[in-house]
């Protein structure tokens, strides 16, 4: 059984989906990045200068003690972070529809293999057929 799992982790489509597992996590950062530091200010400044992340609605208020401690926190609805999923959510969809667009113009389609013949055609049997008539007179 050890064999079968070694052979099977060897085989170069595991070792592919790791490479590519690991590229998506990266990849992932960086539009997370790009997200929230480039177009989520972008569109906050077009909605009035307001930051998405923060716009919650308050079920509970929190309980602050008067040192400045919270003794309980506030119950919220953050609706922006939502926003902002949502506005990943198409980013990423955007890259990855641009880089297989990208790649399927790069890769070079694979040569169609003609099929063998599968014996003589009717023109050629109909040439024998002629060649030998002619002989015979």
């Amino acid at each position: 059984m050890l064999k079968e799992f070694r052979d099977f982790i060897m085989t170069g489509n595991v070792i592919d989906l790791a490479v590519a597992v690991i590229l998506a996590g990266a990849v992932g950062l960086v539009v997370n990045g790009f997200v929230n530091d480039i177009m989520m200010p972008i569109v906050g400044y077009f909605a009035g200068g307001m930051d998405f992340a923060d716009m919650k609605v308050i079920l509970s208020e929190a309980v602050v003690a008067a040192d400045g401690t919270v003794e309980k926190p506030e119950s919220a609805i953050r609706y922006g972070a939502w926003v902002n999923s949502i506005i990943n959510l198409i980013t990423v969809g955007l890259v990855l529809f641009i880089i297989v667009k990208s790649y399927n113009k790069v890769r070079t389609p694979e040569p169609v293999a003609e099929p063998a013949p599968k014996g003589p055609t009717a023109e050629e049997l109909l040439a024998e057929i002629r060649d030998e008539l002619k002989k015979k007179n």
